[in-house]
């Protein structure tokens, strides 16, 4: 797997868990900034944020099993499910010693993870950035994307999203808005997922949604999302791109019920993909909040 080590300059660590290597990146030094990515992305959605930030706090941004270039095994030798997915997380800042002061940086699918672990270990934490992403139940204003039904279909999804790379390629077509996504960046994004096997985190993600009472992961959602408005008096950041087609308004408006004393900064030209579409101006904007809101005081 080759990304360009302009986009991509950074070595990464790997952490073995029960067989399979989960890769990392753990760049400079302070209090953590802990980022966490959804579908079909990977640490490389985070590279301008870490570049941007390393020289001031300790980065440590995972590629959960499956995606980028952690360990890719298939469905039967490892739980592609949520709980499986905070699991991971715990094991690995357990070994990175990371115990307190913890900002959290969370996308897409990486929402529903990071407030997973964040409920389990609410003292952690300590500030919210939040970037088109959910970690509650689909809103009820919301209906199910057509899309993501398609992927879902038994036969049909596993034929679209590994067969044809259906899923990843549609995400480097539609995620951005602002901007087409270059050559090389698309290329970044695509290279984990460029065989059939290469790809089954990607659809074990999306049949991982749970949509009703009786689904895995189904009971554990209920809790995180009982739970979120614990954390409505730390400080919180939630940067959105309003042209998702996913994580739409009804998402941002159930965030906003959560968590009413965010900070909101809306960007009606930005997709899904919002580090990419305006990635300088959310540089800022965390920069700012982090200085604004200091851990020590």
């Amino acid at each position: 797997m080759v990304v360009s080590p302009e986009l991509y300059p950074f070595a990464g660590k790997y952490l073995e868990l029960d067989g399979n290597r989960l890769h990392y990146l753990d760049e400079g030094d302070g209090d953590p900034l802990v980022m966490l990515h959804g579908n079909p992305t990977w640490s490389f959605y985070y590279r301008n944020l870490v570049k941007a930030f390393r020289d001031r706090y300790r980065t440590i941004v995972p590629d959960h099993i499956g995606c980028g270039k952690s360990d890719k095994p298939d469905a039967e030798s490892y739980p592609y499910t949520l709980k499986q997915r905070v699991a991971d997380l715990e094991a690995l800042l357990d070994k990175l010693g990371v115990k307190d002061n913890v900002t959290l940086i969370v996308h897409d699918w990486g929402g529903m993870i990071g407030m997973a672990y964040a409920t389990l270990h609410p003292d952690k934490i300590k500030r919210l950035v939040i970037l088109n992403t959910g970690a509650f139940h689909l809103p009820k204003t919301k209906p199910f994307p057509w899309s993501l039904w398609f992927c879902r279909t038994p036969l049909l999804g596993s034929l679209l999203v590994r067969g044809a790379n259906a899923f990843s390629r549609a995400a480097v077509s539609w995620c951005a808005t602002k901007k087409p996504l270059t050559a090389e960046i698309r290329h970044g994004y695509l290279a984990p997922y460029d065989t059939w096997a290469n790809r089954v985190a990607v659809l074990r993600f999306v049949q991982d949604i749970p949509l009703r009472s009786g689904d895995e992961g189904y009971d554990l959602v209920s809790r995180v999302e009982k739970d979120i408005g614990q954390f409505r008096k730390i400080p919180t950041v939630i940067c959105w791109g309003e042209k998702d087609f996913v994580f739409d308004r009804h998402f941002l408006n159930q965030w906003t019920e959560y968590l009413p004393e965010a900070n909101v900064h809306r960007f009606p030209d930005a997709g899904h993909y919002v580090l990419e579409d305006v990635g300088d101006e959310i540089v800022e904007i965390i920069n700012g909040f982090l200085k604004d809101n200091p851990i020590h005081e």
